[in-house]
């Protein structure tokens, strides 16, 4: 290239520069977004949540001529409520009723005219219509004004408007459902008939207006003129405005939702120039407001197949968050009074910014202490004073009149809250998650099991609906005011034991307009998420003794009911309290769940079996059957177990005089140690050992690391060295057992003809019946194996060797059992005891989750149980390692925390490396792969994949103890073969998951038993070490390592084609038979047969039987 043309390329590149636009985006994509590909992400996302354009054009043919079939409705002269509803029944049309209902006697009456006005309002006016969750159709408000001459002054008392309006709904939908082919309904947001529209959809086969393509239905919904009789000053949150007949005198009750529900029907024409100008003004609103909605769908803020309680059909609430937090608040206002203003955000900002914005204001508002007041341009016009005091959560809109959370219960504002800082945790720290962006705007978290610490199903049809006509008025029915009473009481009964309680309800369905009630709520979920610091107290204080008469003691006393009681505590004080009595740490879990079952049986009359909850059945997967924990006479557990290792590191100390070298440090290695073995540790006492049968007389071995003091005496030969430590463990056990009595110390030898591996072990047999497996640590041992694996020039010297490969290949295994005993597992044994005590769930997740894989045949065998134990930290840590229990991302259950690594293990790509902070340090393992290394595999990877999908699934299905037991039942269909073992030869039998008590109960087959136990034997996986030494080029085997009696098997693909015979072919073979395609006397074929017979006399005593599954 020339100079000039190098000049005019490069003139040219300065004349058309980055505009500052583009400049602002890629600073934002790597200071705002964290990421380039989060920032394409949501770009990519928000056009596809949106309707299209080129769909619209029949949809809007539609709504013209809707438009004019309304308008040209004929009139109908004034009827009494009760005529006119009985005229169009015989028409096919019901009338929505409301609460009150009037009388027969009514003076007023209903009537219709054609409308003033109708136009398109809501988010579809304003083009910023945001997809719902589970693909249900868009939603096209049409706000039908009715005539103000309809009314009269006084239409405000006692549902007289909303009878009228309910009328004026009913004419328009007969009216409409006779002339259009469409399908019309009704449908009551939160099953208040107040809040009743028409739904129209587009009929299936329609010619004429068929506007399916759309994907939309559109909501016809009548509207208060600006200019009706009604006043606003009449409907302020403090005014009484339903009378309702009695015999007893009742004063009047304040009527707050009642009032805002009629305020609702003037709003929708300010609402939509309200946001309007929102959206001119301010360029970024509406790429945040469609992010806002798309993260409130996909929590069921909004329409979907669980709501959370409060928040269907609440679409204003949220362009009013963002309206609040840009024009800023003219009053803030505590129930404590104190007063502060907020100052609006700046224009300028982008999408994404608007949209933390508002996540970082719902995280830390407290709805329920401080009341929310948008900038106003002409001043309050209701005092604050009557939103503080008359409603519980306030949130007013910029004209003073609505309270957008007047219906909206305090716990389901607790609830979005918690999701909120859930989220800005997530986006704040994005290596905490794999994939950030899918987690906060395409996963559906309607999955409770992952969502909730403990979610009841709650079975409402047996629920007593006594409720106060006060509530009833204020509710709009007996479903809405059941629901806002429990959710009260449950925020009362559980305090500061839960974050946040949610109660979840199926969607409002639509209905016929031939129906004139909506359907009623039977079952509704309520989910718990628990404060860790208080969830599992054994003890709820109430008053003094001295405060007896108080109304805080009656009050306490009528929450509580029998269960309060006055009580003498260790301090002195006598308080009302209530004690949560519990035997083991399973019970103390459901202490929450405990409360809820019994406020809704005290108050609500729903007794405890229709309140279902899934964690009991959770428990018994991770308890030995009742039979065993009574002939297993001696108390074992974690504790136990903890302590008979201090007795041993005890007893060990006590032997420095005795040893050449001090013994600076004993450090446990074991599963048994750090609260993440499947099930519990059990000791056998040798007195006890008799009385048990074999298939109960599993005794697990528990290894430890014994670090001497460094000594120059040490030889330089690793066959020495092995001598050495047999000396050490020789008096170690004579001076073990003659300091102290009913102790057993032996020198265990393994079988390995690898002679630089370190096969001696010290077994250690406690009096109470706990084996302990100690070895030396030797660091030179490491030192002396590298010069065997690959020699260094730099330090050969007189007495160096040459070693052959096998040495040298021995020498490798010997140094990879030798990392992996003293480097890796101390230090991995020291991070999991510590997630261990900071994270309460997190023990009780890793024992399900390795329960699941058992029960699946793979743990052990195809993934170890250290890699399961890295795994199940990923929903407690994530990617941070300064996380605490109370993010709000951590689980604090074992059955979320199951659930959380049951959706990781399906998504997530095995392929791909998974680093954790978790070790004391910051530096990468050595050999990350320490706990990999031996699998799993292709296939054990598609299975394990395979059976986390369907577990998740039943998980999110499941609602009784049976559905929960068949995420842990193995199918055997998909084995080509299935060895069935002896149960009654298995030692371990009792842990399996569908152990029969039979086996342990009858007569043991075995003859004399011996008297001492055998710490650590097994048959069943040194049966199946066997079977994969010999058959590994031919089968490969699965087995459920706790309590299994089958071995699976699967031919290894590629074995049924004839190839040509060759000795050590690895597999048993058969000459091919004549007349095959490849008759050559050369080729030869496998002999399956043979491998059976081989299997079989391999196991004799073992085996029962082999079962052959034939492929089609």
């Amino acid at each position: 290239m020339s100079q000039v043309d190098f000049e005019d390329t490069n003139r040219h590149g300065r004349e058309e520069p980055l505009t500052g636009h583009e400049l602002r985006d890629i600073k934002d994509a790597a200071d705002l977004y964290q990421s380039g590909s989060f920032k394409l992400q949501i770009d990519a996302l928000l056009p596809n949540v949106r309707p299209k354009e080129s769909s619209r054009q029949q949809l809007d043919h539609f709504l013209i001529a809707l438009r004019a079939h309304c308008i040209s409705i004929p009139s109908i002269e004034p009827l009494n409520p009760f005529v006119a509803a009985k005229v169009l029944a015989k028409q096919g049309v019901a009338v929505p009723l409301t609460f009150p209902p009037p009388s027969r006697d009514v003076k007023w009456k209903v009537a219709f005219e054609p409308p003033r006005e109708i136009c398109v309002v809501g988010s579809w006016g304003n083009g910023i219509t945001v997809k719902k969750q589970s693909g249900s159709r868009f939603g096209v408000d049409l706000a039908v004004e009715m005539p103000e001459t309809l009314f009269q002054e006084k239409d405000y008392l006692d549902g007289r408007f909303f009878h009228k309006k309910s009328y004026y709904l009913a004419v328009l939908a007969q009216s409409i459902s006779t002339t259009f082919d469409v399908d019309a309904f009704y449908s009551s947001a939160h099953g208040d008939p107040r809040l009743t529209t028409l739904v129209l959809r587009p009929r299936n086969g329609s010619i004429s207006h068929n506007f399916a393509k759309s994907h939309a239905e559109v909501h016809v919904i009548p509207v208060l003129s600006s200019s009706s009789p009604l006043s606003p000053s009449r409907l302020f949150p403090s005014h009484s405005n339903v009378r309702i007949p009695s015999t007893s005198s009742s004063l009047p009750f304040p009527t707050p939702i009642y009032n805002n529900a009629i305020l609702l029907s003037t709003y929708a024409k300010v609402a939509l120039m309200s946001t309007y100008g929102l959206k001119n003004a301010l360029p970024a609103f509406h790429d945040a407001y469609t992010l806002l909605r798309v993260w409130a769908n996909q929590r069921g803020y909004g329409d979907g197949e669980l709501c959370v309680k409060g928040f269907e059909g609440k679409g204003l609430f949220w362009a009013g968050l963002l309206h609040y937090l840009i024009s800023g608040e003219e009053l803030v206002g505590t129930k404590s009074g104190g007063v502060k203003l907020r100052r609006p955000l700046g224009k300028g900002l982008s999408s994404y910014q608007l949209f933390k914005a508002v996540l970082d204001f719902l995280a830390n508002q407290k709805f329920g202490e401080t009341a929310v007041f948008t900038k106003t341009t002409n001043g309050h016009r209701c005092p604050p004073e009557e939103y503080i005091t008359h409603h519980p959560a306030v949130f007013v809109d910029a004209t003073s009149t609505i309270n957008f959370l007047s219906d909206v219960p305090l716990t389901s504002l607790d609830l979005l809250s918690h999701d909120a800082k859930e989220t800005l945790e997530q986006l704040n720290n994005p290596g905490a998650s794999s994939d950030t962006f899918a987690d906060c705007f395409l996963k559906n978290r309607s999955k409770l099991s992952s969502r909730f610490d403990a979610v009841i199903r709650v079975d409402l049809s047996q629920a007593s609906r006594n409720q106060s006509t006060s509530a009833l008025v204020e509710h709009g029915s007996s479903d809405t005011a059941l629901l806002a009473s429990i959710s009260s009481t449950l925020r009362r009964g559980l305090g500061n034991r839960t974050q946040a309680i949610a109660i979840l309800q199926p969607a409002t369905p639509c209905y016929p307009i031939s129906s004139g009630e909506s359907p009623s709520t039977s079952t509704v979920h309520i989910g718990l998420i628990y404060d860790p610091a208080h969830a599992f107290r054994l003890v709820d204080h109430g008053p003094s003794a001295e405060d007896q008469d108080s109304n805080v003691a009656k009050e306490f006393r009528d929450l509580w009911g029998s269960r309060a009681e006055l009580r003498r505590f260790k301090d002195g004080r006598i308080t009302e309290s209530v004690v949560w009595e519990v035997t083991t740490s399973d019970e103390r879990g459901h202490i929450p769940v405990s409360i809820v079952r019994h406020l809704l049986q005290l108050h609500f009359g729903i007794s405890i079996k229709y309140t279902r909850t899934l964690q009991t059945p959770f428990d018994s997967i991770l308890r030995l059957p009742d039979g065993v924990r009574c002939l297993h006479r001696a108390a074992g557990g974690y504790k136990a177990a903890l302590t008979a290792f201090d007795g041993v590191v005890r007893n060990l100390k006590a032997l420095d005089e005795q040893l050449p070298l001090a013994l600076l440090n004993v450090s446990p290695i074991s599963e048994y140690l750090r609260y993440t073995s499947t099930f519990a540790p059990l000791p056998i006492p040798t007195s006890a050992s008799t009385e048990l049968p074999e298939s109960l007389r599993f005794l697990p071995t528990i290894p430890i690391i014994l670090e001497f003091e460094k000594s120059s005496k040490w030889p330089d030969d690793l066959k020495a060295i092995q001598k050495i430590k047999l000396a050490f463990f020789e008096i170690i056990a004579q001076s073990l057992m003659s300091s102290n009595p009913g102790l057993k110390a032996s020198v265990a030898i393994g079988d390995s003809s690898d002679i630089f591996q370190g096969c001696a072990a010290l077994e250690i047999f406690t009096a109470e019946g706990w084996s302990f497996s100690a070895f030396i640590w030797h660091d030179r041992e490491a030192t002396l194996l590298d010069r065997i694996i690959g020699p260094s020039k730099m330090f050969v010297g007189p007495s160096d060797q040459q070693y052959n490969a096998r040495e040298q290949r021995e020498a490798k295994v010997a140094k990879e059992l030798y990392t992996w005993r003293f480097i890796h597992a101390p230090r991995h044994h020291r991070a999991i005891a510590n997630l261990c005590h900071k994270y309460s769930a997190y023990s009780g997740t890793v024992r399900l989750v390795k329960r699941w894989l058992a029960a699946h045949w793979l743990l052990q065998i195809h993934v170890s149980e250290e890699a399961i134990e890295i795994i199940c930290a990923i929903p407690f840590v994530g990617g941070k390692q300064k996380s605490t229990e109370s993010a709000a991302t951590v689980p604090h259950s074992k059955e979320r925390g199951f659930s959380l690594v049951l959706e990781f293990l399906t998504d997530w790509k095995w392929e791909e490396p998974l680093c954790l902070p978790l070790y004391e340090d910051d530096l990468p393992a050595a050999a990350p792969e320490v706990w990999t290394s031996n699998g799993p595999d292709v296939i054990a990877v598609h299975r394990l994949r395979a059976f986390a999908k369907e577990a998740s699934k039943a998980l999110r299905d499941a609602e009784t103890e049976l559905d929960i037991k068949s995420l842990f039942l193995h199918p055997t269909n998909d084995y080509d073969i299935v060895i069935q073992l002896n149960p009654a030869v298995l030692p371990r039998y009792y842990q399996n998951v569908n152990a029969e008590s039979s086996i342990w109960n009858g007569n043991s087959p075995l003859g004399i038993m011996e008297s001492t136990p055998r710490p650590g034997f097994d048959p069943l996986p040194l049966f199946l070490a066997d079977l994969q030494s010999m058959f590994a080029d031919t089968l490969k085997f699965f087995a459920d390592p706790l309590g299994g009696d089958r071995i699976g098997a699967i031919w290894l693909p590629g074995l049924d084609s004839p190839r040509s015979f060759r000795a050590l072919a690895g597999f048993s073979s058969k000459p091919l038979l004549k007349g095959d395609k490849a008759n050559d006397k050369g080729f030869v074929i496998l002999n399956r047969q043979a491998v059976l017979d081989d299997i079989g006399r391999l196991g004799t005593g073992l085996v029962q039987k082999i079962i052959v599954h034939e492929r089609m």
